[in-house]
Order: structure tokens, then sequence, then C-alpha cells
């Protein structure tokens, strides 16, 4: 299997459970945040940017973007640890960036956690560079 493996679409409801899984299996869901909200609130916010992946038939990767009209944000790219390492990532952000490109923006954000190399590896392949920044964040509905 290859890049071209893989299917991308927007999400659908029925996707729901299964993203879920594929997200615990990826380590991205944290006690503090219930991906099920985070799924509800994507659906309200440029839903046709929360794309999945499929390859025969099976969910296999996910990646919630967004756009401001100053910059873009990834968020959720994740790859079924079964089938990483066959360019599903890739293609799911050249999608997402085709996208934000016919939308005009200019540049995309992301965050990885800092012990992740082998993530922030993979986004090197891909053109991103460290900003010199301060990330600082504030919740302002709990999850739970």
């Amino acid at each position: 299997m290859n890049s071209q493996d893989i299917a991308i679409r927007p999400y659908h409801s029925s996707d729901e459970a299964a993203i879920i899984q594929l997200w615990h299996d990826c380590g991205l869901t944290r006690p503090w945040n219930d991906p099920s909200k985070d799924i509800a609130r994507k659906l309200t916010v440029q839903s046709d940017l929360f794309l999945v992946g499929e390859a025969k038939g099976e969910i296999v990767g996910t990646l919630m973007g967004g756009y401001d009209g100053h910059r873009a944000w990834i968020n959720y790219l994740a790859v079924s640890p079964a089938h990483q390492r066959r360019g599903y990532a890739t293609a799911l952000m050249r999608a997402v960036e085709r996208k934000l490109l016919e939308m005009g923006c200019p540049k995309i954000n992301l965050l990885i956690r800092s012990g992740n190399a082998a993530v922030k590896d993979f986004y090197e392949t891909l053109g991103f560079q460290q900003d010199e920044v301060i990330s600082l964040g504030k919740r302002l509905i709990p999850d739970l």
C-alpha cells in the first residue's frame, strides 16, 4: 500500500466511534479533553476541513483543519499504527493544504507535544519549521 491507496473524504456522523478509537490508539486523547465534544465543536465550524482517510473501506486516518482568516491550524492528524509509514499522513496534509490554499490561507500553524521527536521530524519533511514562540492556552469550557 502507498499514499494512493487512501481515499480522503469529509467526516460523516457515522465515523465518530471509529475515529475516537483511532485517536485513542494513536495516543491523542487526554483525560481532560472529551473527543466527542471536540468532534461536535468541529462540526459547527468549517466541517469541510475535518478530513477522514479510508483504505479498503476502513478509517485509517484523520485531520482537523481550521482557518481564521489569518492562519490555519491543524489538529488531530492521526494514522492508525497498523497503517503508518505508507504516506497517509502526508496525503491528509496535502489534501488540507490544497483546501486552505483555495481559501487564501497564507500560513499553517500546528502544535506537537515537546517530546514527540518522530512527529517533529515528520512535519519537517513537509517543510514545517519551529517558530520562535511560546504557546499559551486557557480553557474556557471544561469538558469534564
